[in-house]
């Protein structure tokens, strides 16, 4: 949810969440942010976090910007696990909410 109006938020907003996506896919997680961060050659994973392209002029933020939601937050599905997940208290099935090459329907923008 954002504010009606605020177009920049609602990008960054927007972004982060694709990012998220895309990290799980790639395999990016808040224990190996910082390993491939320095030793991944793989060109999205490098957009991704932040030592190949710079996606973050693209709304606005710093090329560091989606390394540091993962590394606070995890990826999509670290997200979905702590808190609505198998071992939460909710206790929910991924199901359709999984990745696309899992049998589930998400499936993330590619961050360029």
């Amino acid at each position: 949810m954002v504010r009606r109006g605020d177009d920049e938020w609602f990008a960054i907003v927007k972004w982060v969440i694709y990012g998220l996506i895309e990290a799980e896919e790639y395999g990016i997680t808040q224990a190996n942010v910082d390993q491939l961060k320095n030793t991944s050659q793989d060109p999205v994973v490098k957009r991704i976090l932040g030592t190949g392209e710079d996606s973050g002029k693209l709304v606005g933020l710093d090329k560091d910007w989606m390394g540091r939601a993962i590394k606070a937050t995890g990826n999509y599905g670290e997200i979905f696990e702590r808190n609505v997940g198998p071992k939460s208290a909710l206790g929910l099935p991924r199901g359709i909410n999984n990745q696309w090459n899992k049998g589930g329907l998400m499936y993330a923008y590619p961050l360029r």
